[in-house]
């Protein structure tokens, strides 16, 4: 365990970097675990991490304690940081104090969909990305693709709001949909508030691509027009349309309830 006590050590300042910018974790290639939720399903999903950190106070939890012993064990460089300056790294609000720095996978995406894949064109609001990341996840689909202007897949509140979710599906980002789409293999379903046909009349027993837009203006107009169907999910009551992430669940359990039929 290496001990880090000064705000000016290279490695804090690096660490602190990677805390406060996405565009510092996209350009380093590395992001932050933060909490024994993450940590815990990493460790079990994908194995080492490259560096472990922990507050001194921490190190008193057992549940810590348990994370940092198996880093240890892999050989993992661990850090331990004043509780003061680990405070300044973690965005989890009355944490307990650890944390994983990790490798963002680089995936590039493949020449044709043929297998289940959700797409995400534009999606703005971490909390719903994660969500749909963790729905996907749920209901077996193993493919996310995102456009350019998606928020940064693992960023902080993305990887909260997924919940472990990243290490089960591989996801690609800054992918042109519109070639994905034309290439597709298999059925490319957009979903839409104006759409005529029900989700519910779509034979989902194969795999489809999951076509998802922006929160406000919805899938792009030239993303609908490539896509094989538009669906829409029927609905009760006075709002106009259910949020995106709702929607995504909606649709992936579908798809799952009528291949388990």
């Amino acid at each position: 365990m290496k001990p880090i006590t000064s705000r000016e050590n290279a490695l804090y300042k690096e660490l602190k970097h990677l805390a406060g910018s996405t565009q510092a974790r996209r350009k380093a290639g590395r992001t932050l675990l933060d909490g024994v939720h993450l940590c815990e399903g990493y460790l079990q999903l994908r194995g080492a991490p490259p560096q472990c950190v922990v507050s001194d106070s921490a190190l008193a939890n057992p549940e810590v304690a348990a994370i940092v012993a198996r880093c240890e064990a892999l050989q993992v460089a661990c850090i331990a940081l004043p509780d003061a300056l680990y405070g300044a790294l973690s965005q989890v609000e009355h944490g307990v104090g650890v944390l994983f720095v990790i490798d963002t996978p680089q995936l590039a995406p493949p020449a044709r969909l043929t297998q289940s894949a959700v797409l995400l064109d534009n999606l703005q609001d971490p909390g719903n990305v994660g969500s749909i990341l963790r729905s996907a996840a749920a209901a077996g689909i193993k493919e996310v693709y995102c456009s350019g202007g998606t928020a940064f897949c693992w960023s902080p509140k993305v990887l909260r709001a997924a919940m472990g979710a990243h290490f089960v599906i591989d996801i690609h980002e800054g992918v042109d949909l519109a070639a994905l789409i034309s290439g597709s293999g298999i059925a490319v379903l957009a979903t839409s508030g104006y759409a005529e046909q029900r989700l519910y009349d779509v034979d989902l027993r194969q795999p489809v691509a999951w076509l998802l837009g922006h929160e406000g203006q919805g899938v792009a107009d030239d993303l609908l027009a490539l896509a094989s169907h538009r669906v829409a999910i029927p609905h009760l009551g006075q709002i106009e349309s259910l949020n995106v992430a709702a929607c995504a669940a909606v649709c992936f359990f579908e798809q799952l309830r009528q291949n388990q039929a």
